[in-house]
């Protein structure tokens, strides 16, 4: 027999995002939860809702359906409970900060994702609870194999999506088909160890991400993707580009470590090349070369000292997991950066003092040792960089032990 935990009712903003009422603690848990945002649906609503509830009801599952309103100015929220669902009120606006309100006030062991536009076969819902029940923790939607025609915009379905997925799995190895599907499930008890946060449209990407360091069982299995019910609230260029900025976000490795590595070792050989003489591509380089090389090394240096910051950030504040980034951080502490630093320094002034002491030697006349000048200010500069990084990123892990020390 299937129950509808609170049919009909609606919450209050208190209810969802911070302790749930007692009507809502009340009864058995739920076996599933389909949570469904909601932002000006009213054409669509009630169809989603009544769909959904059929599908709990022919699977013979304990269910609920769950429409997390985000601030609708149209009849959404009444239709959505006429038609049989738990409306909880999400103040924020955002796609992310609607399923987070939505998340808060779920009661079942699984959830169920789908979006009020009619794009998504709710009569799929038990095909996701069989999935979870089997073992896995997350389950995703493949819209890529079953797209209605004129569902999915060509932009979006050859170029966009595609792009961004296969870019999420180079970065996290995923394995995801299609990372963006709207309509996806997961074990309620696994969203403490998600710790989902993000409330625009880049929760779709952080949802996946998230699992994929936390190493969960990721299954997925094609659905069918239809024409959208009314006008979509979709900004190609502008969500796309929130989307990728995430997943960099998301990636420091990447995004800093190695470039700037790239950049700091063809500069480093630059400069090599140009104090050893040696030639190449037929000829010698000088003191221009040198300017480039110097330039090239000292930024690549600052942008990996970025990059281990970047780290450091969102391991002590994000809850992130990166193995690399834990071993050393298991292996380095502060004061091994700073001999790294000194030593750098100290080099750079010994040389830096041979070409002052060569200069007073010919009376500090004409200087014929530039490109030995720009080496030695080249480890000055990269050694302040290292030694000064060193701290910051100290300051950012003892601080936040001292964060969760008071709590």
């Amino acid at each position: 027999m299937t129950s509808i935990l609170y049919r009909g009712g609606v919450a209050s903003p208190t209810d969802t995002l911070a302790t749930p009422s007692p009507a809502v603690l009340s009864g058995d848990e739920l076996t599933v939860s389909v949570v469904i945002p909601c932002l000006n649906e009213e054409e669509n609503i009630t169809a989603c809702v009544e769909q959904a509830l059929g599908a709990i009801q022919a699977a013979g599952l304990d269910g609920e359906v769950l429409v997390a309103d985000n601030n609708s100015t149209d009849r959404s929220a009444e239709l959505a409970a006429a038609a049989g669902a738990r409306v909880v009120h999400v103040p924020e606006r955002g796609y992310g900060a609607a399923y987070l309100g939505g998340f808060a006030a779920a009661r079942g062991t699984y959830i169920v994702m789908g979006d009020a536009d009619l794009t998504y076969d709710f009569n799929e819902v038990p095909n996701f609870v069989e999935r979870l029940a089997g073992g896995a923790d997350m389950v995703m939607g493949n819209r890529m194999n079953n797209i209605a025609p004129g569902a999915m915009p060509w932009l979006h379905q050859y170029i966009g999506n595609p792009l961004l997925s296969g870019f999420l799995n180079l970065l996290f190895k995923t394995g995801v088909r299609d990372a963006h599907c709207g309509m996806r499930a997961v074990r309620r008890a696994a969203l403490p160890q998600l710790d989902l946060r993000t409330p625009g449209m880049e929760f779709a990407s952080e949802m996946v991400i998230r699992a994929a360091k936390e190493n969960l069982r990721i299954e997925q299995f094609d659905i069918q993707y239809s024409p959208r019910g009314g006008e979509s609230k979709l900004s190609t260029f502008r969500d796309g580009w929130r989307h990728l900025r995430f997943l960099l976000a998301h990636s420091p490795t990447y995004l800093f470590l190695v470039p700037g590595l790239l950049i700091g070792v063809v500069g480093a050989l630059v400069m090599l090349t140009v104090l050893t003489g040696i030639d190449v591509l037929g000829r010698s380089w000088s003191v221009h070369t040198m300017i480039g090389g110097s330039l090239m090394t000292v930024v690549g240096v600052q942008i990996v000292c970025l990059g281990l910051t970047a780290h450091a950030f969102g391991t002590y504040y994000m809850n992130e997991k990166d193995p690399w980034f834990d071993r050393m951080r298991e292996r380095f502490i502060l004061e091994h950066g700073l001999i790294v630093g000194g030593l750098v320094i100290l080099v750079g002034l010994v040389s830096g003092i041979a070409v002052v002491l060569r200069w007073a030697g010919d009376d500090f006349g004409r200087l014929d040792a530039a490109s030995p000048a720009l080496g030695s200010a080249t480890l000055l500069i990269i050694g302040v960089q290292i030694f000064f990084s060193s701290f910051l990123i100290s300051v950012i892990g003892l601080r936040r032990h001292q964060e969760t020390g008071a709590r």
